[in-house]
């Protein structure tokens, strides 16, 4: 994946050119991938949970899926965190995810 850091980190007025070293540009870089790997685990579990809602309504299979969908959700709001963005309420509508899921965000199973 390729990543371009913004202007803003040069110290340099005019420069074209970043300052980062290549261990920042590096680390910048695997957040980034970090990010979209993660986003695309909360598209296919919302996805499947989609499927399911509208196909048939089996308590256990939906529960797992409810369960699946808090969990990739948590991981990509965790994710964000690390990587410095806090507010996540553009990611529930981005995503559209369902206030069902959000219930269990953060939920531990036994």
């Amino acid at each position: 994946m390729s990543f371009r850091p913004p202007r803003s980190f040069s110290d340099r007025p005019n420069s074209a050119f970043s300052p980062l070293s290549p261990l920042e540009y590096e680390l910048a870089s695997e957040r980034a991938d970090a990010l979209g790997r993660q986003g695309r685990k909360v598209e296919a579990a919302l996805a499947k949970l989609a499927v399911s809602t509208k196909s048939d309504n089996r308590t256990a299979d939906r529960e797992g899926l409810l369960n699946d969908a808090a969990e990739a959700v948590w991981a990509l709001f965790i994710q964000r965190e690390i990587c410095g963005l806090r507010n996540n309420w553009d990611l529930v509508t981005r995503y559209g995810i369902p206030g069902e899921v959000l219930a269990r965000v953060g939920a531990i199973r036994r």
